[in-house]
């Protein structure tokens, strides 16, 4: 399937059949493990479980829709990441998925955390993250983000503009620090994801471009000045990535820059960030590398680089988020109504209103992303049907999930299940309508403990002081 603007594709494929990847299973109640974190099965009754507690318990103790998070797996995926990248930086990408619980979480598994905004920055410093730890993102930061980053003590900040240079160069004067800084570069690359995510092409609002010189530049103005420590330089080539392709291209020209710096000035640059995008399964059609395929390919690319343009392998650090929270947690969902639409040729598709939407995850809306999903309440023995998933909102492109095959029989009063729903779901959630946000529960050994509590009309009008 195409992805197209959004409001085309979702228009335009009410009349299509299913795509092309998404075969009809033999069981519509399996679930695919790939998909789903290592503590959710389903037990003799159908019903999804997790961690010791069913999607049936989980949805009478804290309502629907929830986010549902399950602890272990989280931070398994970021040991894995951990362990492969021995020697490395790595730093949790916060903008994924972030709450106090989940930034200790990482950081107590041996990582450090990336943030891009003040917001993020604070949470961070609430959940008692060592501030050496801390890497500062953004294309656009305000002097207060700057401000407070410095005063904090961020081990690093990565520069994304002239603008950003002669702030920092200001406000370290004011506070008499010397602010530790990485160049985020552009190197031409890009990624094979969808557009509206793929962020290392030159047309674009991030870094600094290497083909059109402002790359070097940025790095001479930085390293001539007394008041700024230059350690490295960041790339960052798109979302979603599955092979170490687009990252090889990418360090080869990073590298190159690293080691014209080094001819020009004498001084090889102590780092190198290679940035994340690592992807995950959605749906069936997905297949990601294992943190340790990445970590082989990356050190190779690496390696092989350095020797070729004879320069010191510098100290390498990677930013996974999606990678390591997507696949921890799965959105739960009650079903409201069904209804049965006719397509050409006598096909027909369930439309399934659930009680969320774009409001929750707005990623299929934004993006033309695909989901998965699955009965959670019961075991069914009706036949598959094709189904789209759709939210409450007054929207036409309210699509949870386009396309999956639900039981036939799937009607109001059912949890619905969608996996892969920790990264971003949250971190991009609205308000939009004025439905409240939903909680996000983590899960470990049979027991329920809320992270971010359902938010309320109550707070919504608390805002609202007109």
């Amino acid at each position: 399937m195409s992805h197209t603007h959004v409001a085309g594709s979702i228009h335009a494929d009410v009349a299509s059949a299913a795509p092309h990847w998404l075969a009809v299973p033999t069981d519509v109640n399996a679930l695919l493990p790939r998909l789903w974190s290592r503590n959710v099965a389903k037990n003799d009754s159908g019903e999804l479980t997790i961690a010791g507690l069913t999607a049936t318990g989980i949805a009478e103790r804290v309502g629907t829709c929830a986010y549902v998070v399950d602890e272990d797996d989280l931070r398994a995926r970021a040991r894995e990441f951990a362990d492969a990248f021995t020697g490395w930086g790595v730093y949790y990408a916060g903008k994924s998925l972030l709450c106090k619980a989940v930034a200790r979480w990482v950081t107590e598994e041996g990582l450090g955390l990336d943030v891009c905004t003040g917001g993020e920055l604070a949470v961070a410093l609430a959940a008692g993250v060592d501030p050496e730890r801390i890497g500062l993102h953004g294309n656009n930061k305000s002097s207060e983000e700057i401000t407070s980053a410095l005063r904090a003590g961020v081990g690093r900040i990565i520069v994304d503009s002239d603008d950003e240079i002669t702030r920092l160069i200001k406000i370290g004067e004011e506070l008499d620090v010397e602010p530790t800084l990485m160049v985020r570069v552009t190197t031409g690359v890009e990624a094979h994801t969808h557009e509206y995510i793929s962020t290392a092409h030159e047309d674009q609002k991030f870094g600094f471009s290497i083909a059109g010189g402002q790359a070097e530049a940025a790095l001479r103005r930085i390293h001539d000045h007394p008041r700024l420590r230059l350690v490295g330089i960041h790339s960052h080539i798109g979302s979603q990535i599955f092979d170490a392709d687009g990252f090889e291209v990418a360090a080869r020209r990073t590298l190159r820059l690293h080691a014209q710096f080094a001819q020009e000035t004498g001084v090889e640059l102590p780092e190198l960030d290679l940035g994340g995008g690592f992807g995950i399964a959605y749906t069936s059609q997905d297949t990601p590398s294992t943190p340790q395929q990445l970590a082989d390919a990356l050190n190779r690319i690496v390696t092989a680089e350095c020797a070729a343009l004879g320069v010191q392998v510098p100290h390498l650090s990677i930013e996974p988020g999606r990678s390591i929270s997507g696949p921890a947690a799965f959105a739960l969902y009650r079903v409201g109504t069904v209804k049965r639409v006719l397509l050409d040729g006598g096909a027909s598709r369930l439309y399934v209103a659930v009680d969320g939407g774009m409001s929750d995850n707005i990623r299929t809306a934004l993006y033309a992303a695909e989901y998965s999903a699955t009965l959670a309440s019961r075991r069914s023995d009706a036949p598959p049907a094709l189904a789209r998933v759709v939210g409450k909102h007054c929207e036409g492109g309210d699509i949870v999930v386009r396309d999956e095959f639900l039981p036939a029989d799937i009607g109001p009063g059912d949890l619905l299940a969608v996996p892969a729903a920790g990264a971003y779901s949250r971190s991009m959630a609205s308000n939009y309508n004025h439905v409240p946000r939903p909680p996000m529960v983590s899960v470990k050994d049979g027991t329920i403990t809320t992270l971010i509590r359902r938010e309320t009309i109550d707070d919504l009008l608390a805002l609202d002081v007109g």
